[in-house]
């Protein structure tokens, strides 16, 4: 297992909940909503809260909560489709290798502790242009520095 890639403990099970509610409903001050806490909410998302279609649902959640922190949703802040869509292709994949029976606290500390929590990751299938353009911002962009191997990824 490699070094965490957050500096803080793993998150409790409250906190846990408490990202991924305050995204949903807009009272996670936006000081919170790190790189951290955006996979920490989409891990809540995927385990706990199947009743959204997180593939339809989370471009939404994600405008919404930006608009209600200030946060412009342009051609250089705010919501990103391309970040969005890999990183749910990412811990879906994650998460349907993990073995049964963990807690959602053991399932977040895995994840943060693993390659794929590292803030660079996309950096690594696509170039810094490609992955910052308005294009990436509002569509799926294909990666472009190497395919996006699901079986592999971690590996």
């Amino acid at each position: 297992m490699t070094a965490p890639h957050t500096a803080s403990p793993a998150p409790t099970e409250a906190e846990i909940v408490r990202i991924g509610e305050g995204l949903l409903d807009r009272s996670l001050p936006l000081a919170h909503w790190t790189h951290a806490a955006h996979c920490i909410a989409c891990l809540y998302l995927m385990v706990r809260r199947a009743d959204i279609e997180l593939a339809k649902a989370l471009p939404g959640i994600i405008w919404r909560y930006n608009e209600a922190t200030g946060t412009p949703n342009s051609d250089q802040d705010g919501y990103h489709e391309t970040i969005t869509r890999f990183y749910l292709q990412v811990i879906g994949a994650w998460l349907a290798r993990q073995r049964g029976g963990q807690t959602l606290p053991e399932i977040v500390a895995a994840f943060l502790a693993s390659d794929l929590a590292a803030r660079d990751l996309p950096l690594r299938y696509w170039s810094r242009d490609r992955l910052m353009s308005v294009q990436a911002r509002r569509v799926w962009v294909e990666p472009n520095r190497r395919s996006l191997d699901l079986d592999r990824l971690g590996s």
